[in-house]
């Protein structure tokens, strides 16, 4: 299974993934890391790690529909079979989606549909769940469609919502568990591809 990992801050959730490939944890390669930033800690993780990078954005490419060819173009010549969206901040264009449509990966920091939609992601989330007095909360992983975070789920893991949480501790825990659902979903695919084939 070949990875192309689209990513717009730090890249904890890509280093997870390739941490989890040189363990053998994860049966796959990361082929392409892209990003809308050029100073992000993504872009960085995966020059160290020998990975192919792109800097694609608004800056490179003004017009909407130049960027969204740009990073087909850029998915294509990867040969990828899985895109993972890893923390990326801004919403595919149509021929990307179209393209990929039921291989694009999101992991979302809830128990999706609860406190997804626009403008839901990172501290928001939790802080949500908090406001909501929610017993436990989770991490979904699903594919991505023209909406925000309404595509279908394939992967969730469930946690409680501790007393005296607060949105910091929370979102730690969180994290920990997206990534760990993240690998294993996409170990999940991997095994499954291996199985019946890449033309199943």
């Amino acid at each position: 299974m070949r990875v192309a990992v689209l990513a717009s801050g730090e890249g904890r959730t890509l280093q997870s993934l390739i941490d989890a490939i040189q363990t053998g944890a994860l049966l796959a390669q990361i082929c392409l890391v892209i990003s809308n930033n050029r100073d992000s800690g993504a872009l960085r993780r995966a020059r160290e790690s020998s990975i192919p990078t792109a800097y694609l954005s608004r800056t490179t490419h003004p017009d909407e529909g130049d960027l969204d060819a740009a990073l087909h173009d850029a998915l294509e010549n990867s040969n990828c079979t899985v895109v993972v969206l890893a923390g990326y901040m801004r919403k595919l264009g149509a021929k990307v989606l179209s393209r990929y449509a039921g291989s694009i990966l999101n992991p979302h920091p809830s128990l999706l549909p609860r406190h997804g939609g626009q403008g839901m992601y990172g501290q928001r989330v939790h802080e949500a769940v908090l406001a909501s007095g929610d017993s436990e909360t989770g991490v979904s992983v699903h594919f991505v469609d023209q909406g925000y975070d309404t595509g279908k789920v394939i992967s969730q893991a469930v946690i409680a919502v501790e007393r005296g949480e607060t949105i910091e501790s929370l979102e730690q825990r969180v994290r920990m568990l997206e990534r760990r659902l993240l690998c294993r979903t996409l170990q999940e695919l991997s095994l499954n591809t291996r199985a019946t084939g890449p033309n199943a």
